[in-house]
């Protein structure tokens, strides 16, 4: 909007509010227009962080695919911070237990049966 455009719109809202009621309409159209940002930014992140795992998903599914081996540096990459962040969430009575090894080029990841076999074998169940 340009500057003749806000201040008819200030000389409106002077008419038909007054002098007493403008500044409270004003601090509320501000703080309305804060909580729009806040929650268009709280979405955006929830947005990014979404697909941020849908990729992830999809690049351990590649990986999968493969047999855990001749993985691309992007698979690795995804593997190995899929393996950070399930270490970094474990529950603090598997503390004990040793983390889960981060996939290099070199090692394959483990993979979903082997990590339950050990952990049974670590339990005793």
């Amino acid at each position: 909007m340009g500057f003749w455009e806000l201040l008819v719109i200030a000389v409106v809202a002077l008419l038909v509010l007054g002098p007493e009621r403008l500044p409270g309409a004003i601090r509320s159209t501000v703080k309305t227009v804060r909580s729009i940002k806040q929650f268009g930014q709280q979405m955006q992140a929830e947005l990014n962080d979404n697909l941020r795992v849908h990729e992830l998903h999809q690049k351990l599914k590649d990986a999968e695919a493969k047999g855990l081996v001749n993985l691309t540096a992007e698979e690795t990459a995804a593997l190995k911070e899929l393996t950070e962040a399930a270490n970094a969430v474990r529950p603090a009575s598997s503390a004990q237990a040793t983390p889960l090894p981060v996939p290099t080029p070199e090692t394959p990841a483990p993979t979903a049966e082997e990590t339950a076999v050990k952990n049974e074998n670590k339990t005793g169940s």
